[in-house]
């Protein structure tokens, strides 16, 4: 049984993923809950001084109560997998994965949850841990703090083939990019369509995260082409984009809903 370490400032999110840990058919021990960055440092070091169970995994919220949960890392070292859970900031995401398992998108979903258990159970035996480096911990606190990504860090224009010629696409010219029979495509704000050479996930590191969401897996669009926004479900939200999407409905994923009025309301 994988042993867990719960990192949560809020009681209502820390015992609903207690909850879901502890169900079957794999269910995970927890070791215990924090809520600030001392009190989780505290729980870390009395474990191996205290001749006590060690986490097999870290589940680590970034807003705890007394600051960021990066600052964990420079107050004790943290030999176990993190998995990072959040309802911000979407363009340091990526960022998360160099040194963590996973990332989950708050509310956090049960299947999302279970994957990123999966991923863990398959590297723990062969894989070791990564350091954790200082330099990358160092700039994502900053961004945090300051709210933005680095400067001139995104791409500003996409070359695309047209026949034998290439045509040079300004950022500002984009709609949407959306994969269809896997292939990519640029749609521009002109009703034009090219295909491109990067795949959905890549696109989504490339591009602005202030500009750009992805709503779903095969629809990632530019804040202003995004016409309209309905209550599809409970739990859904449907968006309607111009130029006119070539699916009938493309519906933001259910485990980023909450990311995605946070990121309009911003």
């Amino acid at each position: 049984m994988l042993r867990a370490l719960i990192v949560e400032d809020e009681p209502l999110a820390a015992r609903r993923l207690a909850d879901l840990l502890a169900r079957p058919p794999e269910p995970l021990e927890i070791l215990g809950t924090a809520e600030s960055v001392a009190q989780a440092v505290q729980l870390l070091q009395a474990g191996p001084a205290g001749h006590g169970p060690t986490p097999d995994v870290l589940f680590l919220d970034i807003h705890l109560a007394d600051g960021l949960s990066f600052e964990i890392f420079e107050q004790t070292d943290v030999r176990c997998p993190v998995i990072f859970t959040t309802a911000y900031d979407q363009y340091a995401l990526q960022a998360f994965k160099v040194n963590s398992v996973d990332y989950l998108l708050k509310p956090i979903d049960e299947e999302e949850l279970r994957e990123a258990l999966r991923k863990l159970r398959a590297r723990l035996p062969t894989a070791p841990m990564p350091a954790f480096d200082p330099a990358l911990l160092t700039q994502l606190m900053q961004q945090m703090q300051q709210g933005a990504p680095p400067a001139a860090s995104y791409k500003t224009q996409f070359v695309v083939r047209v026949g034998e010629h290439l045509k040079v696409v300004p950022i500002d010219q984009i709609a949407y990019f959306f994969s269809l029979e896997k292939a990519t495509f640029l749609q521009t704000t002109e009703g034009r369509k090219y295909v491109v050479d990067y795949t959905m996930d890549q696109l989504e590191t490339l591009l602005d995260p202030r500009r750009f969401f992805r709503l779903n897996r095969a629809y990632l669009a530019q804040q202003t082409a995004i016409q309209d926004i309905i209550h599809y479900t409970n739990s859904r939200l449907q968006t309607v984009l111009k130029p006119t999407a070539p699916d009938a409905q493309v519906l933001v994923s259910r485990e980023k809903v909450n990311v995605f009025k946070s990121w309009l309301d911003r």
